[in-house]
C-alpha cells in the first residue's frame, strides 16, 4: 500500500507539502496542488481520513443525491465524483433518493449535522430551499431560476442534433419517449425535438410523444403504444438507451426489424448500447466528467477558492450506429 512518502517522492515535494495538500489546500499553491494529486492518483495513495478528521474536526466527506443509482449513466457520474474526491483527500457517501423527498433530505441534513461538507445533486430539485448557505452543486438534471452551480448538457442542441440526424434519413414521423415530465431534462429534449421539427417544416404531432421512466420496460411499453398510432413512426428517438433498448426488443416481439422497418435512437452512450443487437445510435455525454468537474467544483465552494462558474456545460457527440437508416 503508498504511503505518503511514495506520494512525496514521486511529487518531487517534501511530505510535509503533501500532508498540507490534504490537509490545508487554500495554503498551497494551485500548481502544487496539481502536482500532488496526480501523484496521489498515481500511487492510489489513500489518506487517513479519519485520522485527519480527528485533528481537523472536519469531516471530509461530501453526500451524492442520486435519483437512481442502478441506472449506468449515473454509475459513471458516480465514478468520476470518487476519483476526483480520493484524489483530494474526501470521502463520498452516496445517498440513492429514489425520486423520495425524504429520503433525500434525511442525506442532505448530513451537512447541517456537520457529517458531510457539501453536497452534489444529480436530481432537478434543492433540497436546501431555504438554505443558501450550505455547499452545494448541481449536476445532469439541473434546477433552473437558483444560485447553485451547476454542471450540465446543452441537452435542447444535443436533442436537436439527433432529430435533425434522423431527419437527413428521410424520417417525417419521429416518435419520443421522454423521461418524468417534471425533469429539466426532459423538457429541454423535448423543447430541441421540437425545434429541429419545426425548423425542418414538418408538423408536430402530440400522439408521437410517450412517457417513460428511464426503464428498459418503459421503453418497451411506450413503443407498444406508438405502434398503435393510426400511422406508426418510422423512428423513434428514447431520451435514454435503457429505454431505448427496451424499444428495439418490443419492435422485434412485434415482428419487425430494426432499422429496416423503424429506426430507434437512444441518449447516454452507455457500455451497452454499443453492444445491443443492433448496436445503438446515441448521444454520448461525458459521464465521468460530470462527476469529476462537480467534485472539484464542490471542493472549490467549501474550500472558499476563487470565483465560482455559475454553469459549466460539457460537450456531446452524435454516435452513429446501426440501429438507425433511411425512410
Amino acid at each position: 500500500m503508498a504511503t505518503i512518502r511514495d506520494v512525496s517522492k514521486i511529487a518531487g515535494v517534501s511530505v510535509a507539502t503533501v500532508s498540507r495538500t490534504l490537509s490545508k489546500p487554500d495554503k498551497v499553491s494551485a500548481k502544487t496542488r496539481e502536482i500532488v494529486n496526480a501523484a496521489i492518483l498515481e500511487t492510489n495513495y489513500k489518506p487517513d481520513i479519519l485520522a485527519r478528521n480527528f485533528r481537523t474536526r472536519k469531516s471530509s466527506t461530501i453526500v451524492v443525491l442520486v435519483p437512481d443509482i442502478a441506472n449506468p449513466f449515473f454509475s459513471r457520474v458516480i465514478r468520476g465524483i470518487e476519483q476526483t474526491a480520493q484524489s483530494l483527500g474526501y470521502a463520498v457517501l452516496l445517498g440513492d433518493t429514489q425520486g423520495d423527498l425524504e429520503r433525500e433530505s434525511t442525506y442532505a441534513n448530513m451537512v447541517n449535522t456537520s457529517q458531510a461538507e457539501g453536497i452534489i445533486q444529480l436530481d432537478s430539485h434543492n433540497p436546501f430551499e431555504n438554505n443558501s448557505d450550505v455547499p452545494i452543486v448541481n449536476a445532469c438534471d439541473c434546477v433552473r431560476g437558483t444560485d447553485m452551480p451547476t454542471i450540465e448538457l446543452d441537452n435542447a442542441a444535443a436533442a436537436r442534433k439527433m432529430t435533425d440526424y434522423l431527419i437527413s434519413l428521410g424520417h417525417k414521423n419521429i416518435a419520443i419517449i421522454t423521461g418524468p415530465l417534471d425533469s429539466t431534462i426532459t423538457q429541454d429534449r423535448l423543447n430541441g425535438y421540437k425545434e429541429a421539427l419545426k425548423k425542418s417544416g414538418i408538423k408536430f404531432k402530440p400522439e408521437n410523444i410517450n412517457v417513460g421512466d428511464y426503464s428498459f420496460r418503459s421503453g418497451m411499453t411506450a413503443t407498444r403504444l406508438l405502434m398503435k398510432n393510426r400511422i406508426p413512426p418510422s423512428a423513434i428517438f428514447c431520451m435514454n438507451d435503457e429505454m431505448a433498448i427496451g424499444t428495439i426488443k418490443q419492435v422485434k416481439l412485434m415482428g419487425l426489424k430494426v432499422p429496416d422497418d423503424i429506426s430507434v435512437a437512444g441518449f447516454d452512450n452507455i457500455s451497452f448500447a454499443e453492444y445491443c443487437d443492433p448496436p445503438l445510435t446515441t448521444i454520448s455525454q461525458p459521464a465521468e466528467e460530470f462527476g469529476s468537474k462537480a467534485m472539484s467544483t464542490l471542493y472549490r465552494i467549501i474550500n472558499q477558492e476563487g470565483t465560482i462558474k455559475k454553469n459549466i456545460f460539457l460537450d456531446f457527440d452524435l454516435i452513429i450506429r446501426n440501429s438507425t437508416g433511411p425512410n
